[in-house]
């Protein structure tokens, strides 16, 4: 299957083009699964330019960053990270997740992004790397509400001074990018799956649920739906059953909403 294009539903492109020829690096704001890293994907395969990326977690290292010094054949070398690589090269740079990293982390990023764009290798030569003139670097953070998220610190918050909020998009939108991903014609049941992972979205942002569905959802119920499952059936496998994990009658909530919607 052929790679779907990201459908550029609130000029975020434009934004990103204009960021781009400023030299302004961007942040991206949203929760998950409302396709920040297709954007990304698609802005840079549109211009072109290389594409390094980075998904940070409690486990990221300075060295995924920075690099490390590998021993080979007697021989100590350093193996540049993708940090420096891309420094190097002027490509552009993906930070995602990057209110996941930890402390230590995001201080040595923060050497690198400040106006100098520049930061001393201290675990190898010492050699002070430049970046190239058309080095770009866009981070994504989720919402403080997602687990293991943490708040930016300002100053690292003030390197991104473009900032693009990506929300879910309206129902008819999501309508359209879902069936990129499909063949059949099942628009009437994948209007509902929508007005339903809505629902629950809804209702996680004011934390009546644990859970809220993404995009990749209303994606997963459509391809089960393309299959010759049934829509109700499809619910409950998608957005039903991951509620569990926080007990009956969390589960219970979800799945009444579920037959309310796709009858029994």
């Amino acid at each position: 299957m052929e790679e779907v294009q990201y459908l550029d539903w609130n000029n975020s492109i434009q934004t990103l083009n204009k960021a781009y020829e400023t030299g302004l690096f961007v942040l991206i704001i949203g929760p998950k699964g409302t396709g920040k890293t297709s954007l990304v994907r698609d802005f840079a395969k549109g211009k072109g330019i290389n594409l390094e990326s980075i998904n940070f977690s409690l486990r990221t290292r300075e060295s995924h960053l920075v690099g490390t010094k590998t021993l080979t054949d007697g021989t100590v070398s350093f193996d540049e990270g993708l940090l420096i690589k891309s420094m190097r090269e002027g490509s552009m740079l993906y930070l995602d997740e990057i209110n996941s990293a930890e402390a230590d982390v995001l201080l040595r990023l923060d050497e690198a992004l400040d106006d100098r764009r520049q930061i001393a290798l201290k675990e190898s030569t010492g050699e002070v790397v430049k970046a190239k003139e058309n080095w770009f670097v866009v981070a994504t953070i989720n919402p403080l509400t997602h687990s293991g998220t943490k708040e930016l610190p300002p100053q690292l918050l003030s390197r991104f001074p473009v900032r693009i909020r990506l929300e879910y998009p309206p129902e008819e939108v999501e309508l359209e990018i879902v069936k990129k991903h499909v063949s059949g014609e099942h628009d009437s049941e994948i209007v509902q799956a929508i007005k339903l992972a809505n629902t629950l979205r809804q209702a996680a942002a004011v934390e009546e649920l644990f859970y809220s569905p993404s995009m990749r959802e209303t994606i997963a119920f459509a391809k089960l739906l393309d299959k010759g499952m049934a829509a109700k059936e499809a619910a409950n496998f998608v957005f039903g059953n991951v509620y569990t994990q926080w007990g009956d009658i969390e589960y219970q909530k979800v799945s009444d909403i579920i037959t309310s919607m796709f009858g029994n």
